[in-house]
């Protein structure tokens, strides 16, 4: 026998003690997918023929199926499962996944049963036990598929049980093999000159002829109808016919809507109420001949709910497909496909209000769908309704898929007047630019590009939620946040910790060829969002009234005073309408990453409350040390070299009060305000980092050189490594810079994103000046045994980091110039935040 078996689905094994249940499982199933209650028995009492321990086997054996099911994963319950009581829990549980379950009947004669019992030692019950078994077994035999069993195979020999073949098969669901690209076609009702009009725009050829019509594709392309072809238009037959042609010439597929099902009934001559447009169907078809009303019938009683395509990546289904609902069959999952579900409650205009199931949507594919007629189509959360409401006067739409491209054609008339206007909403409200706390609390895996799976611990995330949560800007904006960064390997030359030959040496072992050495200036890390007016801001962050802004690398609003927000970003607005980047770039905003300047701005109270206090305190007890010895020394006192450390120490000090006021200049007035941006990060449809640091220096440089005096160009050069004079320039100019009061410089990659044998390539290196580095590691940080000490420092946990989170944002700039829904942008935001808990060295 041919046992047909549906992925995904939950076996039965159904059979009398010795029928031979766990031995067919052994040979047809997979260790993993089979569940016996002997083994579950011996989890929980350590017995396996301990019937007390039953119902906790039971309970264990249940709970481990759901999980199973849960993951899309077959579940064989080996039991004797002859009692319609225990099979009953077993069609709950299918019910429940929305899986198809399946019967496997071992109805051996009873004499076979009880030979292999008495030829098993832990079988030490008698005869009669066996024999109810085969009672029970034969009064269920009939009633199975009334149980809820949707397919039912029954072996009665042991020669049909050797010859059972288990066929695995996938459900009608799963097109997952098919790749496209499709175009996939909103609520036609009857609009047969649109959707006619529609095709030809999609580059379909189609000819009407008296043999009907004849539908030609374009090459490797694939119509997807998304249900509602009838009802309330003018020419719903020849809207079948055209369909119906497609789908059997292997030029499209189909999912029924409910006002097909709807028809299929009537034609059927079932009880349904004639409304909402079914009249007009059935008058136009009864002009028809019988066999296309019967060819109509078969055909809608043949579609499939909702298709799953592209290797999971795409669902179609008329009225939308929850997550947990995708590649499933049952009852519930065709009703949701159908109608989508509702509130219970009903608008003004009387019709049911529909719950809003696509604002909580998670899911990675994207769903298509239709059945809510709605005025304008959009995204969201992953999911786009297609239904533009042609019958009612407005259009017929379709999606070309992968390239997301929305093409639509305007209907001739209103065929049929809406009970509630296409400009209003008949789903629920719900605001999908907040924050969901199941998006980002507990261990989470975020997948990137960059780096694969990046992994977010439970407690960097709700560290990172405490500043989401009550410091962040609206959410709206985060569409990136920077990534920290490593210093280069420590030097061994005295006097210094960091030195650029270090960074050098490292991209040369990563076989970069060129990098690039920019100031590193001594400001505050700013990410910019621009728009080239507030139109432009609200079309594409849906925020009103705002120019854009500027937050900090943990996701702040910079500026306290909004004034002084506004006349920065007025003078990036300036200066990108100055130089026609807008129009060069195609965009109407764009991201930039920046360094704000002076480091006072940010932080003035650091500077009073910690380096101001420090440089005193060092200046005065190294002075009185000082002092002290000298007069000792002059006394005649031998002081064993301790004059000559105090006045190392007094040296020391000295050094740090003067990289203190140096790099603590004080901000007065906004005329202080210094803007230097060196990444051009993404823009309207394309993230920027597949450019060379060059072509952003270059860019960004044209910005700076529009005349707005808040926009400071960064210094920057290129560096051969194979060239030593090439080499020893960078170095002498990173030795100019700190010594003139630098923080000191960066040195990247020539490509933003580098690899080495497939393997991430540090984005930058920090290469800081001696001086500068007093007010990270202390005053007397350059003393021989401190030195010594700092040496062991370790960058590879600073390495990882950095790593990680820049794999991190670069994979939320693109999710957002995906327009993929703000939740999965934020996934990558906050793993960002999160990953700055982690316990490095913040000094690195």
């Amino acid at each position: 026998m041919n046992i047909v078996i549906p992925e995904g689905s939950l076996v039965a094994l159904i059979g009398a003690s010795g029928s031979g249940k766990s031995t067919f499982a052994r040979e047809h199933f997979k260790r993993t997918e089979v569940l016996s209650s002997d083994f579950f028995r011996g989890l929980v009492s350590d017995e396996e023929n301990d019937q007390a321990a039953t119902t906790d086997a039971f309970d264990a054996l249940h709970y481990v199926a759901a999980k199973r099911l849960a993951n899309g994963r077959l579940a064989v319950i080996d039991a004797t499962n002859v009692q319609e009581e225990a099979r009953r829990p077993l069609v709950s549980l299918a019910r429940d996944h929305d899986v198809l379950p399946v019967a496997i009947v071992l109805n051996l004669p009873e004499a076979v049963c009880q030979e292999r019992n008495r030829g098993r030692a832990d079988r030490d019950f008698g005869p009669h036990v066996v024999r109810r078994q085969q009672q029970q077994l034969r009064r269920s035999l009939r009633g199975l598929q009334r149980e809820g069993f949707r397919y039912v195979y029954v072996l009665s020999t042991p020669e049909e049980v050797a010859g059972a073949v288990i066929e695995r098969q996938p459900l009608w669901t799963d097109k997952r093999d098919e790749h496209g690209p499709f175009d996939i076609i909103g609520d036609i009702h009857g609009c047969y000159d649109e959707l006619v009009a529609l095709l030809v725009r999609l580059g379909y050829a189609v000819a009407e002829g008296e043999a009907g019509v004849a539908v030609e594709a374009p090459a490797g392309r694939k119509a997807i109808f998304l249900g509602d072809l009838v009802d309330r238009g003018p020419r719903t037959p020849d809207v079948l016919r055209l369909v119906m042609a497609m789908v059997a010439g292997g030029q499209a597929l189909c999912v029924p809507g409910n006002h097909d099902t709807k028809l299929m009934r009537a034609l059927q001559g079932r009880k349904v109420t004639v409304s909402h447009g079914l009249a007009e169907s059935l008058e136009q078809l009864a002009g028809e001949p019988p066999e296309f009303r019967e060819a109509v019938i078969s055909f809608v009683d043949g579609l499939i709910s909702h298709f799953v395509l592209d290797g999971g990546r795409l669902v179609v289904a008329h009225a939308g497909m929850k997550q947990r609902y995708q590649g499933r069959a049952s009852r519930r999952v065709r009703e949701f496909a159908l109608y989508g579900e509702t509130t219970g409650e009903t608008d003004d205009y009387g019709l049911p209000v529909r719950y809003n199931w696509a604002a909580e949507y998670r899911g990675n594919a994207r769903v298509v769908y239709g059945h809510t007629p709605t005025g304008s189509v959009e995204w969201q959360n992953n999911t786009i309704c297609l239904d533009s409401g042609c019958v009612f006067g407005g259009s017929l739409t379709a999606l070309r898929y992968p390239e997301n491209e929305l093409i639509s054609v305007p209907a001739a008339r209103v065929y049929y007047e809406p009970v509630r206007p296409l400009t209003q909403s008949t789903e629920t409200a719900s605001d999908d630019g907040l924050l969901d706390l199941n998006d980002v609390i507990g261990k989470r895996v975020v997948t990137t590009d960059l780096m694969g799976n990046v992994t977010i611990r439970a407690e960097n995330a709700a560290a990172a939620l405490e500043v989401m949560s009550r410091f962040a800007v609206d959410p709206r904006w985060l569409i990136y946040l920077p990534p920290t960064m490593s210093p280069s390997e420590t030097s061994a030359r005295q006097d210094l910790l960091e030195h650029p030959d270090e960074a050098f040496a490292y991209f040369r072992g990563q076989d970069v060829e060129r990098v690039i050495c920019e100031v590193k200036h001594m400001g505050s890390r700013a990410i910019v969002i621009a728009g080239r007016n507030a139109a432009a801001i609200e079309s594409r962050f849906g925020i009103e009234a705002a120019k854009g802004i500027i937050y900090t690398r943990t996701g702040r609003r910079f500026f306290d005073d909004p004034s002084l927000e506004e006349g920065v970003l007025d003078a990036v607005q300036a200066a990108m309408d100055a130089t026609g980047l807008w129009d060069e770039l195609e965009t109407d905003w764009v991201c930039l990453d920046c360094e704000l300047m002076p480091w006072a701005l940010k932080a003035q109270a650091l500077i009073e409350k910690q380096y101001a206090p420090i440089d005193i305190a060092a200046r005065h007890s190294t002075a009185a040390e000082l002092a002290a010895l000298v007069q000792a020394a002059n006394r005649g006192i031998e002081l064993g070299g301790l004059e000559s450390m105090a006045r190392d120490r007094n040296e020391a000090a000295e050094g740090y009060s003067v990289a203190s006021r140096r790099f603590g200049a004080e901000y007065t007035s906004p005329n202080d305000i210094r803007l230097a941006p060196f990444h051009l990060l993404a823009s309207e449809g394309e993230v920027h980092t597949g450019k060379s640091h060059a072509w952003h220096m270059q860019t960004l440089a044209r910005l700076c050189d529009a005349g707005s005096p808040f926009l400071q160009p960064t210094q920057w050069r290129e560096v051969d490594l194979k060239d030593e004079a090439s080499l020893s320039s960078a170095v002498e100019w990173w030795e100019t810079l700190t010594a003139d009061g630098a923080e000191g410089i960066v040195i990247k990659p020539e490509s933003f994103v580098a690899r080495n044998g497939g393997r991430l390539v540090q984005p930058a290196l920090k290469c800081r000046g001696r001086e500068y580095l007093r007010i990270i590691y202390g005053p007397e940080y350059t003393l021989p045994a401190n030195l010594t000490r700092l040496r062991s420092r370790a960058v590879n946990a600073k390495r990882s980091l950095a790593a990680r989170e820049f794999a991190l944002g670069v994979e939320a700039l693109h999710r957002f110039v995906r327009r993929e829904p703000l939740w999965r942008v934020h996934e990558a935001v906050f793993g960002v935040l999160a990953l700055e808990s982690e316990p490095v060295d913040p000094r690195l």
